[in-house]
């Protein structure tokens, strides 16, 4: 299993801070965003490379970050070519711009650079290793208004997903999906067949929206919090779980 990890915003609703720093390098408790990220890769077994899909304005920044780091995985920090906001690829576009790149073709492990886990994600790695097909994972979220702001997903009692809906005015469940994805081998070749269809390249969720009526799609509920870490407000929350 090869992990890739989406690193190729711009963070405008976090200007001027991110202006010309990418906010996966802002500091949260005495590291960044990404290095929390880092750590629970490192507990996953058998994962042997991670990639970070980035932009040319911030590949330096994290090269030198790569340079600085000193755990346990092999890095390869991957330029998609653009420089600003206009010109992003997105998020699936991102995925197959990384997996052409670098020839991807293991089981994969998509990530969002800008979330910091607080749940074990060994485990949703091994929910999969026992049912290797698409995983996505899903917490449950009461606030309606937050819903509609998010992927959610109709679940059967077996936690296939049923239908996956991004951003609805009327959600259909509390499960909302956060941007961490395991897609097997063959499922790689599926990101090309679904831009080649029209797909949209932005949000992610909308690939997973597209599979799940073609391929099974499972979830894993996870087992804690996510930090979503999108604005000035999110980041000052996060800070201030981290006791800053």
């Amino acid at each position: 299993m090869k992990a890739l990890i989406l690193a190729a915003g711009y963070a405008t609703r976090l200007f001027p801070l991110t202006k010309d720093f990418p906010k996966p390098l802002l500091e949260v408790g005495g590291q960044t965003i990404l290095d929390h990220l880092m750590d629970q890769l490192e507990t996953v077994q058998n994962l042997s490379q991670v990639h970070v899909v980035t932009n040319s304005r911030f590949t330096r920044h994290f090269n030198d970050w790569a340079q600085a780091y000193d755990g346990p995985l092999p890095l390869t920090i991957i330029d998609d070519g653009t420089s600003s906001n206009e010109d992003r690829l997105g998020a699936v576009g991102d995925i197959r711009f990384a997996i052409e790149a670098s020839n991807l073709a293991d089981e994969l492990l998509v990530c969002a650079a800008d979330n910091i886990l607080q749940f074990p994600l060994a485990k949703f790695v091994a929910a999969f290793k026992a049912n290797p097909v698409t995983y996505i994972c899903v917490r449950s979220i009461e606030d309606i208004e937050d819903r509609k702001r998010r992927g959610i997903v109709l679940l059967d009692a077996d936690n296939q997903v049923l239908e996956f809906e991004e951003k609805p005015d009327n959600p259909k469940s509390n499960w909302a999906v956060p941007p961490f994805y395991i897609y097997p081998a063959k499922t790689l070749k599926r990101v090309q067949e679904f831009l080649d269809g029209g797909g949209t390249s932005d949000a992610p969720g909308h690939f997973v929206e597209w599979l799940c009526q073609k391929d099974p799609v499972f979830a894993y509920k996870i087992e804690g919090e996510i930090l979503d870490i999108g604005n000035h407000d999110s980041l000052a929350e996060a800070r201030s779980a981290f006791g800053e």
